[in-house]
Formats: structure tokens, C-alpha cells, sequence
């Protein structure tokens, strides 16, 4: 038995033969032939809920999660403020990758965002045994550490830099990827978390976006009409670290 990020004793599933090629984790089916083996053994699989808390900060990295449905936010904060997000992880990479810089505890609080998901799980001290008989494994797993930087230098740079509907588009865009629906949750909490802006600025921001016919906005979602005009309106916010991700993992 495992206890889930809700506190309830919850068995894992126990995932028997597992192919390389039937997983939905873009990472695990980049891996080599020889370094997915090295997981396929220890993976189990565990769902989480929207809200549902895999870790807070400063806490102790007990298990490497291998997204295949579903959006984690990566959230920071300052004392006594509101958490804002800083990245997105989903079926692409893995949550609990400062155990890859030697780390052990989380730097960031990460919480399931916009829909139920689903993830591969091996627990830390399996998964830092192997990567240690495996540098090949450890560097492919560090090219996604990479990419993930690259994401929030991106966010960093974003923020400072560009108005609101720039990065409202490109935050829409970075969901949508993981996603893989037109239709997505996202709530007015979501953007505030995204953008750090007040509830009416987040109002102005869609309104302006449905008026370049890009998305249209409902009640707590967000539908893409035009995925090439939010790639337009969000610019050079969003892309590079999508171009380091295909030329370092492949699609």
C-alpha cells in the first residue's frame, strides 16, 4: 500500500509486461530499449484528481511520476502570498526530477490542474539506484530537466516582458499541448495563478482573444478556435523550449 496525495491508503496498480510502446509518456518512450527496462519492473500506476497536491514545498521527493493524462502546475510563492505558477509538466516529462540533480526535497509546491490524471509511478530510492547504474538513463531523463528551465526562463522573461493577452495566449497554449482537447478547464483562479492579475484584467485579456477569434471563453473553460492565431498573438513567449524538447527527445 501507498498513500495518495489525499492522505488515503490507496493501492497502487501493479503494471505487469508493460511495453515501451503503450505508454502515453512521451519521456519513458524516448528512453532506450535497454533504459526503459531498467523502469518497467518498478512502475505502478496511480490517478490523481484536479487539485490533488503530488508535492509541497520543501518536502521530502519520495517517488519520480511519469504523467501519461493530465496537467501538473508547478507553483511558487513568496511568504505569506499567493502561489503562481511557474511551469506545466504533463505527459512530456516527469514530476520529481530534482531527484536527477541530486536533491531530494521539492523546491516547488505541484498540483494537478484542469482535468483527472493518470501517471507511472517508481519510488525514489529504486529510481536513484538505477539512474546510478545507468547514466544513460539519468542524462536522457536530464534533457527533459533541461527543457523544463527552459519553460520557466520563459515564463520569467514573459512576465517582465509582455502584455497580458500575450501571455494569456501563451499559457492557453502550453495547456492545449498537454491537454490534447479543444475544449479545456480553465478557470479564472487558473489565469491568476498564470499571470498574477487581477480578476477584471483576466476578463479584459479573453475578451480580447475571443475578439481575434482565437478561443471562445465559457464559464470556467476555455475552447481554441484558431490554434495558429494563439501562436500568432503569443509570439516568441511560446516555442523555443517546444523546438529544444523535439530536437533533444524527439516528438
Amino acid at each position: 500500500m501507498t498513500w495518495n496525495v489525499l492522505g488515503t491508503a490507496e493501492p497502487d496498480v501493479l503494471i505487469e509486461h508493460i511495453q515501451q510502446g503503450d505508454t502515453k509518456n512521451l519521456l519513458l518512450r524516448s528512453l532506450s530499449t535497454h533504459d526503459f527496462a531498467l523502469l518497467a519492473p518498478h512502475l505502478t500506476r496511480v490517478p490523481f484528481s484536479i487539485g490533488d497536491t503530488l508535492s509541497h514545498a520543501g518536502d521530502v521527493i519520495d517517488s519520480l511520476c511519469f504523467p501519461e493524462e493530465g496537467i501538473a502546475g508547478v507553483l511558487d510563492a513568496l511568504e505569506g502570498e499567493h502561489r503562481y505558477a511557474v511551469g506545466l509538466i504533463g505527459a512530456e516529462g516527469c514530476i520529481g526530477w530534482p531527484l536527477l540533480l541530486g536533491t531530494t526535497r521539492s523546491p516547488y509546491d505541484v498540483v494537478m490542474r484542469a482535468e483527472r490524471g493518470e501517471a507511472l509511478r517508481i519510488s525514489a530510492e529504486r529510481f536513484v539506484t538505477l539512474a546510478e547504474q545507468s547514466t544513460t538513463l539519468r542524462l536522457s531523463l536530464l534533457r527533459f530537466v533541461n527543457v523544463f528551465m527552459i519553460q520557466m526562463g520563459r515564463t520569467i522573461v514573459s512576465s517582465l516582458a509582455h502584455s497580458i493577452e500575450r501571455r494569456m495566449a501563451r499559457w492557453i497554449l502550453l495547456y492545449h499541448d498537454r491537454v490534447r482537447d479543444d475544449d479545456i478547464c480553465m478557470t479564472h483562479e487558473e489565469f491568476r495563478l498564470m499571470l498574477g492579475v487581477r480578476r477584471s484584467s483576466i476578463t479584459d485579456a479573453l475578451h480580447r482573444l475571443e475578439e481575434e477569434q482565437a478561443i471562445r471563453a465559457v464559464r470556467g473553460r476555455v475552447i481554441v478556435r484558431d490554434r495558429a492565431k494563439l501562436m500568432l498573438l503569443a509570439a516568441d513567449t511560446y516555442g523555443h523550449a517546444e523546438a529544444e524538447y523535439r530536437r533533444l527527445l524527439g516528438e
